[in-house]
């Protein structure tokens, strides 16, 4: 059923509500890679993801855990000056990779005194007992979140994606994080070819029914990648902002009041970014988004 509004349960809100104070995610790079381009499912990545795994704005991977935490501290020192962290591995598939390094890796993290909780970004087919035992563990000393990138539940656009598993894998990872209390935050791409707004909305409408957070993504097209050789021969169109906000809003309409909305457009590297070049500033976009969302007034009140 739709809302009435276009309220929603923003990330600030919910940090504020769970933490107290002011709250601000470092972007943490734990060096691995991705199935999708070690051989084990394919070599290209998804056909959207750029070179650095979308960890473009992550902290040095050459560095210690510790060492980026405090590297990527000085770089939002002027947008938080009291407060607390969350510890955000972004770039790849973060438990893709050895039980140990992985281990030592969020320890090293949730054992920060700055450190309030640890978001891990990984994939849905990649979540092995261990690894769920093992988040079990960490999330018994602070909050951890996984955020999985599904981005879609149409079969054909995930095929075109590359995106590499099926739908009922996402639903296991999401059953098997909630059964050991770990907050699920889902990745939607709005704007993907070939999908409808009634598609987008079946996505996000399937999302809302069983995580605790969601990103809704804007689609950017990046410099070498297969997705910018698509769009550069012409196969698809992206959204205009116009489009972009009307999508948003429709998506904010059907979401449960008590998912949390994690992010309603994205950042594209500028140096990489082709398209849609409107994206490139952010600010004016969310201004827009926020004006659009914001509770209608009547009679000049």
């Amino acid at each position: 059923m739709f809302k009435t509004s276009n309220k929603y349960y923003s990330l600030n809100e919910y940090l504020k509500n769970t933490f107290g104070c002011k709250v601000y995610k470092l972007a943490l790079s734990g060096g691995y890679t991705c199935p999708n381009r070690d051989g084990k499912l394919g070599v290209g990545g998804c056909i959207f993801c750029s070179e650095g795994g979308s960890g473009e704005f992550s902290a040095d991977c050459a560095l210690s855990v510790t060492e980026q935490i405090e590297s990527a501290k000085a770089k939002v020192k002027s947008k938080i000056s009291t407060g607390k962290y969350i510890a955000y591995f972004q770039s790849y598939t973060t438990t893709y990779m050895p039980i140990q390094r992985l281990e030592k890796m969020l320890l090293e993290a949730v054992n920060n005194d700055c450190i309030c909780a640890v978001s891990i970004g990984t994939r849905p087919d990649c979540l092995p007992d261990d690894v769920l035992n093992l988040l079990n563990r960490i999330n018994h000393i602070k909050p951890v979140w996984v955020e999985l990138g599904l981005q879609t539940i149409h079969e054909r656009t995930a095929k075109y994606i590359r995106r590499g598993y099926s739908l009922d894998i996402y639903d296991k990872a999401v059953k098997d994080l909630k059964k050991i209390n770990i907050n699920v935050i889902t990745h939607v791409i709005i704007g993907l070819p070939g999908e409808s707004r009634d598609d987008i909305l079946q996505t996000v409408e399937y999302v809302g029914n069983c995580t605790d957070g969601i990103k809704l993504q804007l689609l950017h097209v990046l410099k070498n990648t297969d997705l910018a050789k698509d769009y550069q021969n012409g196969k698809f169109e992206v959204l205009t902002q116009d489009e972009y906000i009307d999508i948003i809003c429709d998506c904010i309409k059907i979401l449960p009041p008590n998912v949390v909305v994690h992010r309603l457009t994205g950042d594209g590297d500028k140096k990489l970014l082709i398209a849609p070049l409107w994206s490139a500033n952010k600010k004016v976009v969310l201004n827009a988004l926020q004006k659009a969302l914001s509770p209608q007034k009547s009679n000049g009140t």
